[in-house]
């Protein structure tokens, strides 16, 4: 069974950076995987998605693309979800999340098909 664990979030000032990670238990050689978030009272969101192994990365609008950055270490088994220039609109819980295949960017728009997700690591920007 896979276990996913988020780290590295915080509270930040509005133009500051963070890196989050997700450490898989297990391997997912040539799962999807992905960040999402979440605020009080909206549906979970799709933020970044990648292919470990098929290529493809994804983000969910322009207003996270080229601010955020989507990459993995095999190695380690880590997910990482580096953040810069980050806005008062960027607080949530961040989520990470994966599932068997490779997927497309339509899968931002899909949480229920992830099978596996992370406890959540807060982040917040004033």
């Amino acid at each position: 069974h896979v276990q996913l664990v988020e780290s590295g979030g915080g509270s930040v000032q509005a133009g500051g950076s963070l890196t989050l990670s997700c450490k898989s238990t297990q391997s997912v050689h040539n799962w999807c995987l992905g960040w999402f978030r979440q605020t009080l009272g909206k549906e979970r969101e799709g933020v970044a998605l990648m292919n470990d192994n098929a290529g493809g990365t994804f983000y969910a609008d322009s207003s996270v693309e080229g601010r955020f950055t989507i990459s993995r270490d095999r190695a380690k088994n880590t997910l990482y979800l580096r953040m810069s220039d980050l806005k008062p609109e960027d607080t949530a819980m961040y989520y990470c999340a994966s599932k068997p295949f490779r997927c497309t960017s339509d899968a931002l728009f899909s949480p229920r098909e992830f099978r596996h997700w992370g406890q959540g690591t807060q982040v917040t920007v004033s």
